[in-house]
């Protein structure tokens, strides 16, 4: 049994020392690292961890009989419990291990039955990874989608969601947070609604379960897509939470090995959730390291890096608030530590750039979310995310970095 994990006093500089990259210097400036709701970066403890994986103990997982291999599915079905605690998910069997994110997604909306006529509710904040394979439902099936409004801020109209879920909605599908807005959404609200007129829910929680705790159970939602690499864990792996009897309704997604029951020249059955929904050889290294992340993670004090975070997205957006030149886009009060903004006659591109000569490293583009972006009426914006490894000194030096940008720009 493993021994438990004792809580740390939060100290973000003693953080910071358990990441490596962040010692580094990008033309020849201190890097401040501001874009990790695109990607986080990672703790030593999960880089060696997947290091040791690969010099000690590696082999195929499950069916392999030798040591290595036990060794090796222990440690992987061990990576699945980790993500069960994390979501609080009441078995690791409703957890089903994928690329990311966007295949956990895809697997439901490819898994559902679906008629021409029946109907998919999405908000207009929604990444492309809750959009597109529902789209495919559209082209491929006839299925309708029908949009969800939100104000300037991300907030959502619950009235207005009552309203669009009819006898032929077959799912309503919302992010948990916007990786634009930061705003967080009412899910356990969005939940009751639904499950009223006997429509389950998807939540995109890929940001959400950053910021954060999240716990399925307590919010009876029926699917909950989750990604390692925003999670300070690697990238290629993901998951899927789905309640028992939604995962057994789904149809397969992907074919091969792992995922059968039996195979022969006239038929096919297949094997139970969640191995039904993990065809082929799965990621098993990033799995490694994915409960190397959360392990890391729960010997933190999470309150105390919520509220780490609070004061990050709040004195970010003071001081952009105070610049007249910069739009912030996104003022909700239920926020994560996600700060988009536009500066006035500057494309977010050429602000990205010089920002990069500064040390500082922001995202910009459309940031996979082009119906948002149509909804806010520009075509991008600039978008400064934190992480529990950011100082409050690097907002200093992003508002520095962006007065340089307005005068090379001006």
């Amino acid at each position: 049994m493993n021994a438990p994990l004792i809580k740390r006093p939060f100290d973000v500089e003693a953080i910071r020392a358990e990441f490596p990259i962040l010692s580094r210097q990008v033309h020849s400036r201190p890097l401040a690292y501001l874009d990790s709701a695109a990607s986080a970066q990672k703790p030593e403890a999960v880089i060696e961890a997947m290091a040791a994986a690969m010099r000690g103990s590696f082999a195929n997982v499950h069916r392999g009989l030798h040591t290595l291999a036990n060794e090796t599915t222990g440690a992987f079905e061990a990576a699945r419990a980790a993500v069960a605690g994390l979501l609080g998910a009441p078995s690791p069997e409703q957890i089903v291990f994928t690329k990311g994110g966007t295949q956990a997604i895809n697997i439901v909306a490819n898994g559902i039955e679906i008629a021409s006529g029946d109907e998919i509710v999405l908000s207009v904040m929604e990444h492309h990874s809750n959009i597109v394979p529902w789209h495919f439902l559209r082209e491929r099936k006839g299925a309708v989608l029908r949009w969800l409004d939100i104000d300037d801020d991300g907030g959502i109209d619950l009235e207005a969601l009552d309203a669009l879920i009819g006898p032929r909605t077959k799912m309503v599908a919302i992010t948990h947070m916007s990786n634009v807005l930061g705003a967080k959404t009412p899910a356990a609200e969005i939940v009751r609604i639904a499950h009223a007129k006997g429509v389950p829910v998807l939540l995109d929680g890929c940001q959400a379960a950053v910021h954060g705790r999240v716990d399925v159970g307590a919010l009876d939602v029926d699917f909950y897509a989750f990604t390692g690499h925003k999670l300070y864990g690697p990238t290629g792996i993901g998951a899927l939470y789905g309640k028992a009897e939604r995962l057994a309704a789904l149809r397969p997604f992907e074919g091969g090995g792992e995922m059968i029951d039996i195979v022969e020249q006239g038929r096919v059955t297949y094997n139970a959730p969640p191995h039904r929904f993990e065809a082929g050889t799965p990621p098993i290294l990033e799995a490694i390291g994915l409960k190397a992340a959360i392990d890391w993670l729960n010997t933190q004090d999470r309150a105390a890096i919520e509220a780490h975070e609070a004061a990050l997205r709040d004195a970010a957006m003071a001081a952009l608030g105070e610049l007249n030149w910069v739009r912030l886009h996104g003022r909700a009060v239920d926020k994560g530590a996600i700060v988009s903004f536009s500066i006035d006659g500057a494309h977010p591109h050429d602000v990205a750039q010089i920002l990069d000569r500064q040390g500082v490293a922001i995202r910009a583009g459309h940031h996979c979310a082009q119906p948002l972006m149509q909804r806010l009426g520009v075509t991008a914006t600039a978008r400064a995310s934190f992480a529990l490894y950011n100082r409050l000194d690097e907002i200093d030096t992003l508002v520095e970095a962006l007065h340089k940008a307005r005068k090379l720009l001006s």
